[in-house]
């Protein structure tokens, strides 16, 4: 049995601190151009691609992964132009574990190759049918090519989560041996969970002195927390994808890690072009035909609005009370949602305020009251409480200006013993 050992000298308290550490260079390696391509509704021309990677060159993510060459005329002819536009992410492309592969890889330009293989009991029998042992002697074969090639080069298992444990370590430590900068652990399924996740990080990270990379599908929903639980674990850099778009469920969406990690500490993400990220995932949205989802992470049309009364009144005194995420380092702004019968009348008073309107605090009460009645008849429109609250206004200026007038005559000498006048009040 292959003995998994501790780092020499750690404890417990040194590896947390060594782990935060750590976090504090974690790194995007973004798979929109490969992963995301197998969405089902992903067509992408080489313009789109280009188009994507530009904006999440500037977004500031550190890599970018393209479709292997291998895949098509197409895949080649888009990987050597992407390659070519000298942006700041680093491209890699992400191809199979045989010397062919490696081959045309390295002559589009990229700037690493990520290798991958499968070593669960099923993808050996039903995939490639090779034992652990010429798993590891074909990755010795094709990285020791690949390291006299001068790019970097991560090696990966596929269908980690699956694999045997001792042969998921003979294997990263024989490629480690090699130099490969990075080794990647994929949750190829979606069927790890954030403590397993963190387990096999924690034994592999003991093991190997490459960094880690995570590669998580979101099959069960825990693409997130897994991702965050490799990092936490001693992971340096996460697979992305904008919208987590990839095959099947796809895998953990650029958005959801990035607020995941704000949430940890803002300083953390500041690093990135934050503001960009409702553009990025409305641009691949459209060309994918896909609405961003209404509990989209940051992006969604829902994420910073508050409608239960309770909510708007303590948001609007303190925005931290039920606000992890800061909208405005986002380049986004709160909504608090009044047309409803939960609304409360600090959220109307706010609705007042913006609309310039000045009216006590029992005529706010008033119309929130009203809007409770209306709303319990049917579904209100942001128009018809601005119609109520403008109704109310023009109400209370007319009696103004009636009481005005009536003290005005009061005070004329002249006119005080003739019958008072009456006005008809506005309704």
């Amino acid at each position: 049995m292959h003995q998994i050992q501790k780092l020499d000298g750690a404890t417990d308290d040194s590896i947390i601190q060594s782990n935060e550490d750590r976090l504090r260079r974690f790194g995007i390696i973004d798979s929109t151009l490969r992963e995301g391509e197998q969405f089902a509704n992903a067509f992408f021309s080489t313009d789109d691609k280009i188009e994507i990677a530009t904006i999440l060159d500037a977004f500031g993510v550190e890599y970018l992964e393209l479709t292997s060459p291998c895949a098509s005329p197409q895949s080649e002819h888009d990987c050597r132009a992407i390659a070519g536009l000298g942006l700041k992410s680093k491209i890699l492309t992400h191809i199979r574990c045989n010397l062919d592969d490696a081959r045309r890889a390295v002559a589009t330009g990229v700037d690493g190759v990520d290798v991958v293989i499968g070593t669960s009991s099923l993808l050996r029998e039903f995939g490639h049918g090779k034992s652990t042992a010429q798993i590891i002697d074909l990755a010795v074969e094709v990285i020791s090519w690949l390291r006299q090639q001068k790019i970097e080069v991560r090696f990966s298992t596929e269908d980690s989560l699956r694999s045997e444990l001792d042969d998921l370590i003979a294997v990263y430590q024989a490629v480690d041996r090699l130099g490969v900068d990075r080794v990647g652990i994929a949750d190829t399924v979606g069927i790890g969970s954030p403590h397993q996740i963190g387990e096999l990080v924690r034994a592999v990270a003991a093991n190997v002195s490459a960094d880690i990379e995570f590669h998580g599908h979101n099959d069960t929903g825990c693409a997130i927390a897994n991702a965050y639980a490799a990092l936490l674990a001693g992971a340096r850099y996460i697979d992305t994808s904008v919208l987590g778009i990839g095959e099947r469920n796809g895998i953990t969406p650029l958005g959801g890690l990035i607020a995941r990690l704000y949430a940890h500490s803002a300083d953390l993400v500041r690093k990135y072009r934050l503001d960009l990220l409702h553009e990025i995932d409305h641009l691949v949205a459209e060309m994918v035909g896909v609405d961003v989802p209404f509990n989209n992470y940051i992006t969604g049309f829902a994420a910073f609005t508050h409608k239960a009364g309770i909510h708007a009144k303590a948001v609007l005194n303190n925005p931290s009370t039920y606000e992890i995420l800061d909208p405005s380092d986002f380049g986004l702004t709160r909504y608090i949602h009044v047309a409803h019968r939960l609304t409360g009348w600090n959220a109307i008073r706010s609705r007042v305020d913006q609309l310039k309107l000045t009216l006590s605090d029992e005529q706010v009460k008033a119309i929130t009251s009203q809007i409770k009645q209306m709303a319990d008849s049917g579904k209100l429109t942001l128009d018809d409480v601005d119609a109520v609250i403008y109704a109310h206004s023009r109400h209370a200026q007319s009696n103004e200006s009636i009481e005005h007038f009536e003290n005005h005559l009061a005070s004329c000498p002249e006119i005080t013993d003739h019958q008072p006048v009456a006005l008809e009040e506005r309704q």
